[in-house]
Order: C-alpha cells, then structure tokens, then sequence
C-alpha cells in the first residue's frame, strides 16, 4: 500500500468535516465529489450555491452530499462567526462591521469555521496565494500553545529504501519562513516530528542540518542551529534529535561512523531540519527532481487547528490527498 492510499484508509475511519472555501474552482468541486464518494470525509463547500449547483451540473457532478454555504448570505451562523471574530480581534480594532465584513470572505469564513468547532479543518489555496490563506488562520485559530510558528514539510517517497525510514524522509521547513531563529528553528523540528509520529506512526528520528558536524565548523549559523537542537531536545524529549549534522552524515551509516561515532541521530535520521527556507526549498526539490522522489505536500503545522495551503497549479488529486491528511492532523 502507498502512502497517499495509508493516509485515505486512516481518514475514513473518521467523520471529519473539512471545509473547502474556494468551492466555485472546478478543482474543488471535482476533488469534492471525489472524496464524498471515497468517504475520506464530510465536504463543506463555500460559494454561491446557484453557481456551484449550476457548475457541478455542467461538469456532470453531484454534490448533493456536500454542505453548500454562502458566506456573503447573512444567516444566524454567520453572524455567529462574526461575533466570534469580533471577540477574537477586537482588541487589534476590528469593531462589529469590520468583523462582520470580513466574514463575508470565504477564507475568513472557513477558518472561523474551524475555530467555531463546525468543521474540523480547512485546505484552501487553489485560487489565492499562501499569505491569503495563513493570514485568517493566523489571526483566528492561531498556533499551538507552545508554538509560535507555522511550517511547510513534505513527505518524501525516495525510489529506494536505503535512506530514511525505508525510503521514507519528512522535511521542514520547506515552504514557509525565509528565515527563523533558534527558538522557531528548534519548534519547527519540534512540530515536525509530532507531525510525523500522527501521520506515519513510525519514530522521528531528527537531524538538524547544518554545513558542519559536531563543531567541524565554526560560525554563527552553526551555533544557531546547535542552539536549536538543544532547545528542541528540552520541548521534546521523547524524541531523538541531534545536531548540528552535515546532510550525509544524517543519512549515510559509513559517514556518520567517522563524522558523528556517538550521535544516535546520524547515519539514521528519518527527519530532515533545514536551517532555512532556501536550503529546505532546495533541498527538496533536488531530491524530487534528481533522485525521482515523490513529494507529498507542503503539510502546513503548528497551527492549533489543521489549515493547509495547496499550489495555485494543484490538481484534483492533490486536493483529495491533502484533504484525508488534514482529516489525519485533525484527529
């Protein structure tokens, strides 16, 4: 059994509601359908319903098993979410007319949803760009208690099983944040491996990367990366995490003896911390591209609440998948 098919058995075992606030995007409309009638879980679409009903018949769709809301409509429930919304921001100067306002945009909308406890998390992103979709997320449902910031990792699938947990590596931060300090570098690695056990259920084994191993170098961004991995340890240390580790020294037994003899981590890590988003975005891409990995995500985390973000490029498929890990996180 593949990854994506594990992750859609699991979901099914839930009555998870996940709501899809772009639902005029055929994507959407499609990828609903499709994940009512695999029973992955229950659809809230958001969006016109004369236009979505016209639509799914124009596309020879039915979504009758779907739950169709207007947010620009003013019902009960949506003046429940504004004043929600209102109680959340009010303090930031967002009166009653500004929250009610901005509960008419359905990524506001979806998110208060999620934070209300009407669904059980969000996917959106097929029509609006990353910052659109985290900012009512952000603002609404926040992180988690001991987390400050949201992440991107990607699973990624590797053709052969010598690396990571048989062919099996998790990576982060890969979409998010150009830039973090220790204490976001080390909740970053903490959200990462949480995320991992949930979804995988296999044991994070956690490398730090870095461009050098156990004080080979010396330089700022080594002991940034130090700094954070000792930080991680005392969040999680149920956990095995180390670094600072060199990528081959993470990954290969024969390099790890000579470069890392008394690490736990090296030689077997399953969880890949990048120090930043330029070495996390490329990375990944490299192993995608050259090694022909396949790269499930982004898997946005550390949000208290799940909400991913899909590419404005995403197909039907993508949008099934990342909804029956959303269930996942949900649960």
């Amino acid at each position: 059994m593949d990854i994506i098919e594990g992750f859609k058995q699991k979901a099914r075992k839930f009555n998870s509601r996940i709501v899809l606030p772009e639902g005029e995007d055929d994507r959407i409309l499609q990828a609903a359908c499709q994940i009512m009638q695999e029973g992955i879980a229950e659809v809230i679409l958001l969006g016109d319903e004369s236009k979505l009903v016209s639509r799914a018949r124009d596309l020879d769709l039915n979504i009758a098993g779907c739950q169709v809301i207007n947010p620009a409509s003013e019902t009960e429930e949506k003046a429940a979410l504004a004043e929600l919304m209102y109680e959340l921001r009010h303090h930031k100067g967002i009166d009653r007319e500004k929250a009610r306002k901005k509960t008419s945009n359905p990524l506001y909308f979806g998110t208060l949803m999620v934070a209300a406890g009407k669904a059980d998390g969000m996917v959106a992103g097929a029509a609006n760009p990353t910052g659109r979709v985290l900012r009512p997320a952000l603002q609404t449902i926040k992180t988690k208690a001991e987390i400050s910031i949201v992440s991107g990792a990607f699973i990624m699938v590797l053709p052969r099983d010598e690396f990571g947990e048989k062919g099996v590596l998790v990576m982060s931060d890969c979409a998010v944040n150009p830039e973090v300090n220790d204490e976001e570098l080390a909740e970053i690695a903490v959200s990462t491996a949480r995320n991992t056990k949930k979804l995988l259920d296999i044991d994070p084994v956690v490398a730090m990367l870095s461009f050098s191993t156990h004080g080979s170098a010396r330089h700022p961004l080594v002991s940034k990366v130090r700094r954070a991995t000792n930080r991680a340890r005392k969040m999680a240390p149920e956990f095995e995490i180390d670094g600072e580790l060199q990528v081959d020294a993470a990954l290969v037994a024969e390099i790890a003896k000579s470069k890392a003899p008394n690490s736990l981590v090296a030689g077997r890590a399953n969880v890949l911390i990048f120090p930043d988003l330029q070495s996390g975005n490329i990375g990944y891409k490299l192993i995608q591209r050259l090694a022909g990995a396949e790269a499930v995500g982004p898997i946005l985390q550390g949000m208290d609440r799940p909400v991913n973000d899909l590419s404005r490029g995403c197909s039907v498929d993508d949008v099934v998948n990342l909804v029956a890990i959303t269930v996942l996180q949900s649960n």
